[in-house]
C-alpha cells in the first residue's frame, strides 16, 4: 500500500496510547505516530534516512542523520527546530525517544537526498490511497477502537462474514457473503462452490479451545476460502479473535515477514506444521494493545500488496 497512514478514530490522545501506523517502501517500514491534539502524523526520521540512503544498517542511518542535522543546524536550517522527539521501538525490544517529523518536514527532508531517491519517494510518500484496500483498511482499525468487533461471534464462519462485511461493505457488493463461484490461486483450488456450505458447517463445529485446535480451524478455513475477495484480512482478524478469548493471546504479526507467511499459507495446504509454528514464534499476550492491533492490521494489508 502506497501513501500516507490512515487516522484511526478514536478520544484518547497520543500521550495515552500512541496509534502507531506502519506504512511499506520498498519492503521496508517506515512508522508513524497520531497526534492527536494537532490532528496530524509524526514520522520517524531515522525510518525515512534509511529508505533515501537505502540503508539497512541501524548504526550508520543514525550516524548519517546526525551529521546532516549538525549539518542543517549550521546552516540555519529550520527543519532542525521542526523536529519532536517521540518514543518508538528498536530492535532490542525497548523503546527510545527518536526525532520524527510531520509530512511537510519529511518533503523538506526528503529535499536534501539525490533526486533519483527523492523523486521515487516523494512520488509514494504523497499518493493519496482511495482503493478499496485503502479504504477498507480505515474501517479495520475502527474495529478495535470502536469495540464494535466484540460484538462478532467468535471462531464461526457467521463471525467471519461479520468481520468481512464490515471491512468491506460499500466496497464490495458481496460483503459478508459466501461465494457462489468456484476459485483458485496460484494452482491451488479452494473448495468448490456446491461444497463450501456443507465445508463451514463442518470448521463451525470444530473445537477451538487450545493452540493445536485454533490452528487448525484456521488452515481449515484458509482452505475453504468463503469470499471471493478479502479471504485473508478478514480471517487473521478472524483468528486472533479465538486466540484472545481461549488462550488470551494474539498474534504479533510485525515479527512475521510478507515472504514466510506466504509460503507457510501455500504449505498449510496440504500441512499445517510449518504455519503453525511460524504463528507460535509471535504470540504476545498483549491483546488489549492499541499498538499491536494497529500493527497487526498494517501488515496483514501488506501481505496482500
Amino acid at each position: 500500500m502506497r501513501g500516507l497512514a490512515y487516522k484511526a478514530t478514536g478520544k484518547q490522545g497520543m500521550k495515552a496510547q500512541p496509534k502507531l501506523s506502519i506504512r511499506f517502501f520498498n519492503d521496508r517500514e517506515v512508522r508513524a505516530v497520531w497526534d492527536d491534539k494537532h490532528s496530524k502524523w509524526w514520522f520517524n526520521v531515522l525510518d525515512i534516512v534509511g529508505v533515501l540512503n537505502e540503508e539497512p544498517d541501524y548504526a550508520k542511518v543514525r550516524n548519517y542523520w546526525k551529521y546532516l542535522k549538525a549539518k542543517l543546524k549550521k546552516e540555519n536550517n529550520q527543519l532542525v527546530s521542526a523536529t519532536t522527539q517521540l518514543k518508538f521501538m528498536a530492535a532490542d525490544g525497548k523503546k527510545y525517544a527518536t526525532d520524527t517529523l510531520d509530512s511537510a518536514g519529511i518533503i523538506a527532508l526528503a529535499k536534501h537526498f539525490p533526486n533519483n531517491r527523492a523523486i521515487k519517494f516523494l512520488d509514494w510518500f504523497l499518493y493519496s490511497d482511495t482503493s478499496i484496500d485503502g479504504q477498507s483498511k480505515k474501517k479495520a482499525y475502527t474495529l478495535f477502537e470502536s469495540n464494535l468487533i466484540n460484538d462478532f461471534e467468535i471462531g464461526t464462519s457467521k463471525g467471519l462474514q461479520q468481520i468481512h462485511a464490515y471491512l468491506f461493505g460499500g466496497l464490495y457488493d458481496f460483503a459478508g457473503q459466501i461465494r457462489e463461484k468456484s476459485i483458485s490461486k496460484g494452482g491451488y483450488q479452494f473448495v468448490y462452490a456446491q461444497h463450501l456450505k456443507s465445508t463451514l458447517q463442518k470448521i463451525d463445529f470444530l473445537p477451538q479451545a487450545t493452540w493445536d485446535e485454533i490452528c487448525l480451524k484456521y488452515t481449515e478455513m484458509n482452505k475453504a476460502h468463503p469470499f471471493m475477495e478479502g479471504n485473508g484480512r478478514s480471517t487473521r482478524i478472524w483468528l486472533d479473535m479465538m486466540l484472545k478469548k481461549h488462550l488470551k493471546k494474539c498474534v504479533d504479526w510485525s515479527k512475521i515477514s510478507k515472504e514466510n507467511y506466504m509460503n507457510a499459507m501455500i504449505i498449510s495446504t496440504v500441512d499445517g506444521s510449518v504455519l503453525k509454528q511460524l504463528l507460535e514464534t509471535a504470540l504476545t499476550a498483549k491483546i488489549n494493545d492499541r499498538e499491536m492491533f494497529m500493527k497487526g492490521i498494517d501488515y496483514s494489508y501488506y501481505y496482500e500488496e
